[in-house]
C-alpha cells in the first residue's frame, strides 16, 4: 500500500492533493488503516497539511488538502538504490533508475536480483544463444527479453551486449554474386518488394554488389540484424543502400533502417522513378516528417519540391514504375560509388 500512495505522489503533476483523491488509490482498507497510512507520511515530512483546509473529524483525524514534498520521497527512493548498488553484482548498473520513476524500479527489482544470482553462480556467458534461450536461464521465463520488456530491461543496466543474445527476427533473405565475395568492400542491395527483387536477381552476376536482399516492406527493419550471421565475411566492409516505394511508409522503413547499419539511398533507381508519372493512392499511412525531411535532403531543390508535393497530395511512386528492363539497366550502368 504504501508503494501505491508513494508512486502516486511522485507521478501527481500537483502541489497538493486532496485526502478524497488519497482514499481512491487504495479503496480496500479500513478507513483506520488508511490514515495511519497516511499519518506515517504525515510524520516524514512528505505530506504537509494544508492549514487552511483544516482537518476532518473522524478518528484519527486527516487534513482536507495535503501539500507534497516529493524531493523527501525522492531522497527515500536514491537512498534505496545506493543500498542496492553495493548488494548487486557491480556490472549492473544503476545509474539510470535514478532518473526515473520509482515505479519501474520496483517492477525492475524482482528481474534485477535474478540477474544478480545469475551472475554470481554462473558469470559472464561465453557464446550467443537465441533470445528464449537465454530468457529462461535468467528469469524461467522465455517470452522475457522478447515480449516482456526484458531487452530494455537488459540495455537500461548496460548488460544487452554482454548477454550474448541472438535477437529473434525472420531470416534475411537475399541472393548472392559469389564473383565478388572475395572483394575487401562489400556493396548490399535491399528493396522493399517482391518485383523488384525478381528482377534484381537476373543480373545479379552482371553488377558489383555481393547480393540483392528482399527486404519485405518493415521485416527488413529486425532481419537485418541477421545480415553478419548469415553472411560471414568477418573482414569485409559492408555498404548498403536501399530502394522503396517513394511514399511514407518506404521512407519510413529506411529511416529506421539506417539506424542499423551503414545505409545509403540507391539514388540512380529513385531518380528514375521522378521521372515517371506519380500515382494516386497511400493517404492513409503515417507520416514521419523527420524521416521525409531527412530523405529529401538526397534530392536537388527542384526534386524536393516535386516530392514534397507529391506525399502532400497522396500521390507516390511504387518501385513498379519501372519496368524490369528498366530496373536491370539502372543497377548495370549507374555509378555505384
Amino acid at each position: 500500500m504504501r508503494d501505491i500512495v508513494s508512486q502516486g505522489l511522485v507521478k501527481n503533476h500537483k502541489k497538493t492533493i486532496a485526502v478524497e483523491e488519497l482514499e481512491t488509490w487504495i479503496p480496500k482498507i479500513s478507513y483506520e488503516q488508511f490514515a495511519a497510512l497516511i499519518l506515517s507520511f504525515e510524520d516524514e515530512g512528505v505530506l504537509e497539511m494544508v492549514k487552511s483546509k483544516g482537518r476532518n473529524s473522524r478518528t484519527p483525524s486527516l487534513a482536507y488538502t495535503y501539500r507534497i514534498h516529493k524531493q523527501l520521497l525522492k531522497k527515500e527512493f536514491h537512498e534505496e538504490l545506493k543500498t542496492y548498488r553495493l548488494r548487486l553484482h557491480p556490472s549492473i548498473h544503476l545509474d539510470p533508475y535514478f532518473g526515473l520513476d520509482p515505479g519501474q524500479w520496483k517492477k525492475d527489482l524482482p528481474y534485477l536480483l535474478l540477474i544478480h544470482h545469475y551472475l554470481e553462480s554462473s558469470g559472464f556467458p561465453n557464446y550467443e544463444v537465441p533470445a528464449p534461450e537465454r530468457s529462461v536461464e535468467l528469469v524461467s521465463d522465455e517470452k522475457w527479453i522478447t515480449e516482456k520488456q526484458g531487452k530494455e530491461l537488459l540495455e537500461r543496466i548496460g548488460l544487452w551486449t554482454a548477454m550474448k543474445i541472438i535477437p529473434v527476427s525472420d531470416p534475411l533473405m537475399f541472393a548472392i554474386n559469389p564473383t565478388v565475395l572475395a572483394e575487401k568492400a562489400q556493396k548490399h542491395l535491399i528493396v522493399e518488394n517482391k518485383t523488384t527483387f525478381q528482377a534484381l536477381v537476373e543480373v545479379l552476376s552482371e553488377v558489383e554488389f555481393s547480393t540483392v536482399i528482399y527486404g519485405s516492406g518493415n521485416k527488413i527493419i529486425k532481419s537485418i540484424e541477421q545480415f553478419h550471421r548469415q553472411l560471414m565475411l568477418p573482414h569485409a566492409e559492408h555498404t548498403f543502400y536501399y530502394f522503396g516505394d517513394i511514399d511514407h511508409s518506404g521512407i519510413f522503413i529506411w529511416h529506421r533502417l539506417k539506424e542499423k547499419v551503414n545505409v545509403q539511398l540507391a539514388m540512380p533507381f529513385y531518380q528514375a522513378c521522378i521521372e515517371k508519372p506519380s500515382l494516386k493512392g497511400k493517404t492513409n499511412q503515417r507520416i514521419d516528417q523527420l524521416a521525409v525531411e531527412e530523405f529529401l535532403r538526397f534530392f536537388t531543390k527542384q526534386e524536393k519540391e516535386q516530392l514534397q508535393s507529391i506525399l502532400d497530395r497522396g500521390h507516390y511512386y511504387p518501385q513498379e514504375v519501372l519496368k524490369t528492363s528498366e530496373l536491370q539497366h539502372i543497377w548495370r550502368h549507374a555509378s555505384w560509388n
